[in-house]
């Protein structure tokens, strides 16, 4: 077996064994065993090993100093071995160096590393390869991992000790024995400080957290790894909520870690946000989910604009992110943080069914309040009826008493009419006949009085004719006569004017007594007619008053019942819940009220479906 023989010192032996050196008893030395790269054993091999070990025959017979035209030249190998030994010379000892990891490679145990120093732009200063060796990587990065829970991956910073190995072959690299967790801790813990005070400054850190829970889960947004371990446990439940119908998730998926990442995460969530609005759809809160991992790929989530995002949302953001020691950046700014995926859709479920708790108690409250208020509604109702009814009474005792009063004044009023009418009538006849008399009286006496003038006067002129000539007497005669019959014309005259006037009187008297007889009996009429009509309108006041307040007290039921129809269980029947009703179709509320063999009717949110019971086992369960 070919073997490459070590000289490797006391206090060096732990080292070279790491990396894979075995222990010759015979030659109490130190060998490499055949077949295993002797580039990570360089240091404690002969100068030249290596070389040899790697170079083609036909350059190793020519390893000798070369001269032509007066030049002498060394071998290539010999120029880079000297750089070797000078650099083993200067770097003894590892040197602790600030690094960026851009990125990582194991093989066959070894874990080889790009490293990189950039500047404030990115730009890059400095580059070199770093190799953890086998045995060295198996103890290192385990602890590393155990103190961060970092795992060495790009875009970490490490505070590295290396030490420089020079290999003429493969360059320049760096040999890694230690790193520093309290440098990479802190480098994190830095860059979420940096972004926390900008948050802060722009006074919209807690922007978010100071957003008041969801009151109820109808629709979340998730957003998680396509791919994301906890993202099935989460889905898991989250399904079994949407069969019930008492919440729906609308997913949107990025990349959580690697360059830009925080970037893609903000411009996704915002993304999704819009297309649930645009189709209608408010969602009530935004999960942000993630199956656990290293540290550090955590640390991609420490991002400002995802952070910035995140903080300018108008709906609260539960996150989940599956870290239980550390937090990120989108944890202290959202609404409400939980450990892991499983906790928060444990927390949404609690909600849902504390809302549904509450709206069967609200149900429940409503359908007693709404009991006793039918039961007070219906009290009421009998007292108004019992009201209205002794109203209607009264007001109908009053109308027939009034009617009764009113026709009775109306005929002793008529009766009174009449009998002043017979009265004044009787005493216009009496008048008329008084004066009648009276005149015939005058009549009777002037008669007497002229005849007497005329004898007088008769007997002047006789006297006078018989002193004057027959003629004057013939003339005295004629016009004595002729007086007497203008006398006798003027008595039959005044006698007949008399006669005229007491009729003419008479006849008033009686178109009076008629006329002032039909006013009575019109007057009657049209009283008895105003009381009739006042007695109709009272009792159609009556009734009206009596049917309003009955439309009224339906109106006021009717919109109570509307208002626990409102309140009704339909919101929870769409959650899974389900109303059970009797033949007689009141609800069913427990299973001491039903019998076997009983028919029920189960009302869904979709639905109805007749059922009956078969038996009742236990007792009723209760939440």
């Amino acid at each position: 077996m070919n073997i490459v023989i070590l000289n490797v010192s006391y206090a060096e032996k732990n080292a070279a064994k790491a990396l894979g050196a075995r222990w010759n008893a015979d030659l109490r030395k130190w060998y490499v065993p055949g077949g295993t790269e002797l580039a990570p054993f360089a240091r404690w091999l002969p100068e030249g090993t290596v070389a040899a070990a790697q170079t083609p025959a036909t350059l190793a017979e020519n390893t000798g100093p070369y001269e032509v035209a007066g030049i002498t030249g060394v071998p290539l190998s010999q120029l880079m071995g000297r750089v070797r030994a000078l650099v083993q010379h200067s770097f003894a000892q590892g040197v602790w160096t600030l690094v960026e990891v851009s990125g990582v490679q194991a093989r066959n145990g070894h874990v080889y590393l790009e490293l990189a120093e950039r500047d404030g732009t990115g730009a890059v200063l400095a580059q070199a390869r770093g190799m953890i060796w086998a045995a060295r990587a198996a103890q290192l990065l385990p602890e590393f991992n155990r103190a961060t829970g970092i795992e060495v991956a790009a875009g970490i910073k490490l505070l590295v000790r290396a030490r420089p190995v020079f290999h003429e072959r493969f360059g320049m690299s760096l040999e890694i024995d230690a790193i520093d967790p309290d440098y990479s801790l802190g480098d994190l813990e830095a860059r979420k400080k940096q972004i926390r005070l900008r948050l802060q400054q722009e006074g919209i850190f807690d922007a978010n957290r100071q957003l008041p829970p969801p009151w109820d889960f109808n629709h979340v947004l998730v957003l998680s790894p396509e791919n994301a371990a906890g993202l099935g446990d989460f889905r898991a439940e989250a399904q079994r909520l949407e069969q019930y119908g008492l919440c729906r998730f609308t997913y949107v998926h990025s990349r959580f870690q690697g360059e830009g990442a925080g970037g893609e995460l903000a411009r996704a969530l915002l993304s999704g946000l819009q297309a649930c609005r645009q189709a209608g759809q408010q969602p009530d809160a935004l999960v942000i989910i993630r199956g656990g991992g290293a540290v550090n790929d955590l640390a991609w989530l420490n991002d400002y604009e995802l952070a910035r995002a995140i903080c300018m949302l108008d709906i609260p953001v539960l996150t989940g992110i599956g870290h239980e020691r550390d937090s990120t950046l989108p944890d202290e700014v959202a609404q409400a943080r939980y450990d892991t995926p499983s906790k928060v859709i444990v927390a949404i479920e609690q909600r849902i069914v504390q809302r549904a708790r509450e709206a069967r108690d609200a149900f429940e409250q409503a359908r007693s309040l709404a009991t006793r208020a039918l039961q007070h509604r219906r009290l009421q109702l009998e007292q108004q009826h019992t009201l209205v009814q002794q109203g209607a009474r009264r007001v109908l005792a009053d109308a027939r008493q009034h009617s009764g009063q009113w026709f009775g004044d109306l005929r002793l009023s008529a009766l009174g009419h009449v009998q002043q009418a017979r009265r004044n009538s009787q005493l216009f006849m009496e008048q008329a006949r008084a004066q009648a008399q009276q005149q015939l009286n005058v009549a009777h006496g002037q008669v007497p009085m002229l005849l007497a003038q005329v004898r007088s006067r008769a007997e002047s002129m006789l006297s006078a004719a018989r002193s004057g000539s027959q003629l004057q007497l013939q003339a005295i005669v004629g016009q004595s006569r002729s007086e007497l019959a203008h006398g006798r014309q003027q008595v039959h005259e005044q006698l007949s004017t008399v006669q005229h006037e007491a009729a003419r009187q008479v006849q008033a008297a009686r178109s009076q007594s008629r006329a002032s007889l039909d006013n009575l009996l019109q007057l009657g009429r049209q009283q008895s007619r105003e009381c009739a009509a006042g007695i109709r309108q009272d009792l159609g006041s009556v009734s009206h008053e009596a049917r309003r307040s009955l439309g009224e007290a339906r109106r006021q039921s009717t919109a109570l019942f509307r208002e626990i129809a409102g309140q009704g269980p339909d919101k929870t029947l769409s959650r899974g819940f389900a109303l059970i009703r009797n033949q007689q179709g009141r609800p069913v509320s427990s299973a001491t009220a039903v019998q076997p063999g009983q028919r029920l009717e189960i009302e869904f949110k979709d639905g109805r479906l007749d059922a009956q019971v078969v038996a009742i086992k236990g007792e009723p369960q209760h939440d």
